[in-house]
Order: C-alpha cells, then structure tokens, then sequence
C-alpha cells in the first residue's frame, strides 16, 4: 500500500516526462524500506512488546550495517541528488571525460549508457555526481567555428573579397545565423581567415548537413574566383654527406 501511494504520488508528478516515470522506479523500493519498519515498530508497540529494547538493537545493528555497505549508501544519496537536480534524464545524450552516450536507465547505484559503439556503459551514480558531465539534449544551438587558409600569392584585392563571398554563402543557408569572418592572422605558410557562425538546431545531424553544404559552396566560388586553398610547406632535408659518397 505505502510503495504504491510513492508510486502513485510520483507519477502524477511527472506525467509530463515520460522519462522520469522510468527514473523514479527506485523510490518505491527506497520507500518500502523506510516506511516498513517503522510500521512495524507501531503495530509491535501496540502489541504490548518491548518496543526500546527492539529499537536499541536495531540501531547498533542498523550503524554496522551502514559502515559495511557506505558505498551502496553514498551511490543511493546521489540518486536522489540526480533524481531532484536533473542534470540528464533517460533518452538524453551526455558525454563524461572520454565516455559518451544516450542515458537508458537511472538506478539506485549505477546508470546505464549505451556507447556510440552499442556496448552499455555502467557507472556508479557517484561518479556521476563527481563529474563534470555534458548534456547534448537540451542544446538548442551550436556556434561553429573553422579556418579558411589562402597562400601567400594570393592578391590584396582578393583577400577583401573572401570575407564578402563566405558572408553571401552563409547568409543564404537556412537556420544559419552568420557571426563573422575576418582575415585573421598571418601564420608561417598562408594567410588565416577565421568564420564563425551559429546553426539554430542542437540536432547534430542538421550541424552535419549545414556544414557539408556550407564547405561545398565554398569550393564552389573559391573555383569560380580563382582562389586557391594553401598547403603546408614540405621542406625535404639533403644529406649532403651521402651525396659526396655517393
């Protein structure tokens, strides 16, 4: 009775969240552990019994068994810590240091992830709480940023053009804002352009496809002006010593 008014009481909650209704699977069994022993306690109290003695000897018992299993209880509090503060919740993308993963199951002890790869990841949720963790999911957009590199032989007049022809390209992708381009800096074998703009979608997927379109447009009217993209130098090393030999 009491873990299903918990279940019923946490459910109403979170009807908006399809996700947290599966989160909340181990409040129940948290519940039943709480409650239940205190409903004993009442119903041995009014049966006449001891009831300081049973307590006395629950409790020593009850310190012991907190210091043996410290971890197991360390990992329960930061469920809850998940549960209330929400950093992710099932079905969210998050990336931990070098894991990454979709969120398929939140525990008492651990959370599941499945990898990129398709195995499933366990991770204790102290861990969890310890860790700086990205969360993909709620992005709403990205900022993008990327070099353009032109040789040295390109001409002054064609250098002012390249920010006005990456501007033109940009502004006429949807769900793209433009930010800006700029020639840069000079670094030791080409001129630096630097573009910058924001892609209204969090999706990875629709990042991906703007960028590919954006990268092809550019080849496009690079070619159609005549700019070249510059190459790093390769400077090849004479042994001079094998060639008087030689």
């Amino acid at each position: 009775m009491m873990s299903l008014l918990v279940r019923l009481l946490l459910y109403r909650h979170s009807l908006r969240t399809r996700a947290r209704v599966g989160q909340m699977r181990g409040l129940p069994i948290i519940a039943d552990v709480i409650l239940w022993p205190f409903a004993i306690v009442i119903f041995l109290n009014n049966q006449g019994y001891n009831v300081t003695a049973i307590l006395t000897g629950l409790g020593i018992g009850g310190i012991a068994i907190a210091l043996a299993a410290q971890n197991v209880l360390i990992d329960v509090f930061n469920y809850f810590v998940i549960f209330l503060d929400k950093p992710f919740e099932v079905g969210d993308f998050i990336v931990l240091d070098d894991k990454m993963g979709t969120v398929e199951y939140v525990g008492l002890k651990t959370t599941r992830v499945r990898a990129l790869g398709g195995e499933q990841m366990i991770l204790s949720n102290s861990d969890l709480s310890r860790s700086r963790i990205h969360n993909f999911k709620r992005m709403e957009q990205r900022r993008v940023s990327f070099w353009i590199r032109v040789p040295f032989s390109t001409s002054p007049n064609v250098l002012t053009k390249i920010p006005v022809i990456v501007r033109n390209i940009i502004t006429k992708v949807a769900d793209v804002s433009f930010d800006r381009a700029h020639l840069l800096s000079i670094g030791e074998y080409s001129y630096q352009f630097e573009i910058v703009y924001i892609v209204l979608s969090g999706d990875y997927n629709v990042y991906a496809d703007v960028q590919q379109r954006i990268n092809v447009m550019i080849v496009d009217e690079f070619t159609k002006h005549h700019v070249k993209f510059a190459v790093p130098i390769q400077h090849h090393v004479c042994n001079c010593h094998e060639l008087k030999a030689s």
